[in-house]
């Protein structure tokens, strides 16, 4: 196996979702290749409980539902994925993520009505990236997020401990360097350190309050001093939107940037800000490789979660080549 991962890191979000469909194993298959260190699994339940690997509580927006199971929607129209067995959702065909007009989100990525693709469980998924860690000689870890952990256990389900005991059955907690687990909710992240004693590093997500995440959580403490003070007795680090940290250009074109960053990492917090997409760049940034020299080199973020694997996986090669670093 290859040594310990290098700092920082590249996390593939979503897989090498740039390329391929999100959160499915080809797009999985294509960020192992491409040299991402993490690999990104969002986790939801299905109705009889397994863990998939899903973005969205909805099955909609990446898959053909509706017109399968048109009659299924609850009374505000979305197809809930708990509200499906296993075996039901093997039978959709997961495409290209299409926004409520019906259209691709990213229209310049794989065409939305086309290819063979399926939602994978987690275990599969696991499965996947191991057997080409073996195969490859690499040790890629994964990156595991538990969505809507409260609309989870409205249903009767703890995705907490079933997303626990596949990593467990696949031998995870015996390698534990190789997993972080995040969350957008804080109460899920204390129950996992507190009272599942899990000795996975744990990352607290940060929404932008505007988001509505499934959670109590007030985002804009988490990003001051006293906030990131509590964050640091339960998490190993944080997981913030960009643009919490990069804030723009001034008049006179420089960056504007917040602390939260040097905040963080004063109190021994990584700082993994997502996500980073060379087909979506934030205002006052030119280039792909800009947004990465922004981040990697004035910043100093210790990871970021990218669509593009490759792009970052490369710049960073050639960064530790320039500096002379291993």
């Amino acid at each position: 196996m290859t040594a310990a991962v290098l700092s920082p890191i590249v996390i593939a979000h979503r897989g090498a979702s740039g390329y391929l469909p999100e959160h499915t194993l080809p797009a999985k298959a294509m960020a192992h290749a491409m040299g991402a260190d993490f690999i990104e699994q969002d986790v939801v339940l299905t109705k009889d409980g397994i863990p998939i690997v899903l973005h969205d509580i909805y099955l909609e927006s990446t898959t053909d539902v509706a017109q399968r199971f048109p009659t299924r929607a609850r009374a505000d129209g979305r197809f809930y994925a708990i509200d499906f067995s296993l075996a039901e959702v093997r039978s959709l065909r997961a495409h290209e993520r299409l926004g409520s007009d019906g259209k691709a989100v990213y229209p310049n990525r794989f065409p939305a009505d086309s290819g063979d693709f399926r939602v994978p469980t987690l275990a599969e998924e696991i499965d996947l990236i191991s057997g080409l860690n073996r195969s490859r000689k690499r040790s890629t870890g994964l990156y595991v997020e538990f969505k809507a952990p409260l609309l989870h256990r409205s249903e009767g389900h703890d995705i907490a401990v079933a997303v626990l005991q596949v990593l467990h059955a696949k031998g995870y907690d015996q390698r534990p360097e190789q997993v972080f687990l995040q969350c957008f909710d804080d109460v899920t992240l204390r129950y996992l350190r507190h009272d599942l004693n899990t000795v996975f590093p744990l990352i607290q997500l940060i929404a932008d309050p505007s988001w509505g995440e499934d959670s109590a959580v007030d985002y804009t403490f988490l990003q001051t001093a006293a906030g990131l003070d509590e964050v640091a007795r339960y998490a190993d680090g944080i997981g913030p939107w960009l643009q919490q940290i990069y804030l723009g250009r001034d008049a006179q074109g420089q960056a504007e940037l917040t602390e939260l960053v040097s905040l963080a990492q004063a109190r021994g917090l990584q700082v993994h800000p997502y996500t980073f997409r060379a087909d979506d760049l934030p205002a006052g940034i030119d280039s792909f490789t800009s947004l990465l020299a922004l981040f990697f080199d004035e910043i100093g973020v210790d990871g970021v979660f990218t669509d593009f694997p490759d792009l970052a996986h490369d710049y960073l090669q050639d960064l530790r080549r320039h500096r002379d670093l291993p």
